[in-house]
């Protein structure tokens, strides 16, 4: 287990690093035509100097706020370590919130700066200023503010800098991440320091093998999660301290993703489930374009049975592939696992999935494939991760084991309580909330788990989700939704049955899928309001919504499902910004869709 420093902050070890050796390759970054340069680690030490200096020219002050409206850019990590160069907090604002949640958070944080990415996010920031007597300066990334506020510091000596830097202690607040929130006003978290040391450390301790393609070569990962959330974040702060070369990628859709995975080739990502969800999703639909669809699914159950045969193997309850199994996984390694791989960047051999549940089938797929995947489980409240599996032993559809410093406890209820180094200490501004979740050290996260006989967590469900039919029957809908949502043509599932006589279902779908599987079958100008009601559609949904049935009872079982002509979207107020579902929105939303689900 990693120990955190008894002093100091996160900006140390931005010129630590840099003392000791300026030369070495710390980020990469995209010059004016596109192409990745490298960043040394004395050149970022420069940076963050220098845009520190500008700051405190600019009036930020220690213990100030800052807020950063952005989608996930180098500049963020530029700016993230400035302000905890001179003991200023971050406040992460996701970029694609609404002007009354902005002011919200910037109101509630007493943020006194604000960056933001482009005019459209300044728009959204003026709309409210006149209510943020508090908010003094407002910068915009695509006006080049590094270069002004470098200017306006450069008279500043760089021990201004250094005096501030040497002031912040590990226990001093780093960053106000704001939740986002299923229901309700998001919540301040206040993580320190200390959080960030603690669960970073503890991660690039454990995984450090992983993190390279193979043992002595460069290790370095593509951020592309976005900056806004604390898996993002921990991420930036992990490869900084754990000399883990970092690049950034703005985007999430696979159009500009996977581009940039094959040019920067990392060789460990960290991503959620919806990346590989996509990734196996675009080379099933190259395979049926060029009429090898069959080829390819036997392709996915060889890599399935050869990753479950080497799991077993692992836990004792087995040998391991058989030769015929071994000469199999060898042959389809050429002609489809490499394609796989190579959709990655062709170096990645270990990644990390968060955020949400990841499909067992998927996770042994990858693995098979040669790109071990190690699912874990964390919040907001955590600073990330507090579970996740080992490398050398995964269970794949498990969130894993406690990480190092972690220690996790089943309530009598089933919730999952954490306690560690890296749990916040409380929401900004709220103490009253603060104690509901906080027993003597003690996070209640709220979710449901329980663990195998060999201490691996499953997460079964939330405890304000669970739902309750009319005849008295509990039902944790996110095994059933998981499940639905495997299926290529699914992009969402919403699982009801609240007080109702049985569980049903509302389906949304993933457009490109849709687009692929129309063509295939001589249907491309099919309309949305006509394909919801295709009977070959509604046959393939089937057979989604039966595969998650053998997860359950059948009081438990979906009965009926209505397919959607759209996705839920954030922008309807559908979905958190981290892409969970707004359950009670939703039911109001489509209500008249709920109550037909229960009728005749």
């Amino acid at each position: 287990m990693a120990t955190g420093p008894r002093v100091g902050g996160l900006a140390d070890t931005v010129f630590d690093h840099a003392a000791r050796d300026p030369d070495r390759i710390s980020l990469a970054r995209k010059d004016g035509e596109g192409r990745w340069t490298d960043v040394s680690a004395g050149q970022f030490r420069d940076e963050v100097m220098a845009l520190a200096k500008g700051l405190l020219a600019q009036g930020i002050r220690f213990g100030d706020r800052v807020g950063i409206m952005s989608r996930t850019r180098y500049e963020w990590t530029v700016f993230d370590f400035a302000i905890w160069a001179i003991g200023g907090q971050s406040v992460p604002l996701y970029p694609t919130s609404s002007a009354e949640q902005v002011f919200w958070m910037l109101h509630n944080a007493g943020v006194t700066a604000c960056l933001v990415e482009h005019e459209d996010h300044a728009m959204t920031v003026g709309s409210v200023i006149g209510r943020l007597p508090q908010l003094r300066r407002l910068w915009q990334l695509d006006t080049d503010p590094v270069a002004e506020l470098t200017a306006a510091g450069a008279h500043l000596d760089d021990d201004v800098v250094h005096r501030h830097r040497m002031a912040v202690t590990p226990d001093a607040i780093a960053t106000v991440i704001y939740t986002s929130g299923t229901t309700g006003r998001p919540k301040g978290c206040v993580l320190t320091h200390a959080n960030f040391m603690a669960e970073a450390d503890n991660i690039v301790e454990r995984y450090d093998s992983a993190f390279h393609s193979r043992p002595g070569d460069e290790a370095s990962t593509l951020l592309f999660l976005p900056l806004s959330h604390v898996f993002g974040r921990m991420v930036e702060v992990a490869a900084l301290r754990g000399k883990v070369k970092l690049a950034h990628q703005p985007e999430l859709s696979a159009r500009a993703l996977l581009p940039d995975l094959r040019s920067f080739r990392p060789t460990f990502v960290l991503a959620v489930p919806y990346v590989f969800e996509k990734v196996f999703a675009a080379a099933r639909r190259q395979a049926e374009a060029e009429g090898k669809e069959g080829p390819f699914d036997k392709a996915v159950d060889v890599a399935v049975r050869h990753a479950e045969a080497l799991e077993h193997k692992a836990f004792g309850t087995g040998s391991g592939p058989g030769a015929a199994l071994r000469m199999q996984h060898q042959f389809f390694d050429k002609v489809v696992y490499s394609k796989v791989r190579e959709a990655l960047g062709g170096r990645v051999r270990h990644a990390m999935s968060g955020g949400s549940r990841m499909e067992r089938r998927l996770g042994l797929f990858f693995a098979g494939a040669g790109v071990r995947i190690f699912e874990g489980y964390g919040l907001t409240e955590s600073t990330a991760a507090a579970t996740a599996n080992p490398p050398e032993r995964t269970r794949f559809g498990t969130v894993g084991t406690p990480i190092p410093g972690t220690t996790v406890h089943i309530a009598d209820d089933g919730e999952i309580w954490l306690r560690g180094g890296q749990v916040f200490q409380g929401y900004l501004g709220d103490p009253q909330g603060s104690g509901a979740v906080l027993h003597d050290g003690w996070f209640a996260t709220g979710d449901l788990g329980s663990f195998d006989e060999d201490g691996y967590l499953t997460i079964t469900g939330r405890k304000k989700e669970v739902l309750v039919t009319s005849g008295g029957k509990t039902v944790s809908p996110v095994a059933l939704e998981d499940r639905v949502r495997a299926h290529p043509l699914v992009a969402q599932c919403l699982v009801v049955g609240n007080d109702r006589p049985f569980v049903a279902a509302l389906v949304t779908l993933d457009p490109e899928a849709v687009t692929h599987w129309l063509t295939m079958r001589g249907k491309p100008d099919m309309r949305p309001m006509e394909l919801v009601r295709d009977q070959d559609l509604e046959t393939e949904i089937r057979r989604a919504v039966v595969a998650a049935n053998t997860l359950v009872s059948q009081a438990e079982s979906i009965r009926t499902f209505r397919i959607l002509a759209h996705q839920f979207s954030e922008e309807q107020g559908l979905l958190t910004p981290s892409l969970k579902l707004k359950r009670k929105a939703i039911e109001t939303a489509y209500a008249a869709e709920v109550e037909a689900l229960y009728r005749g």
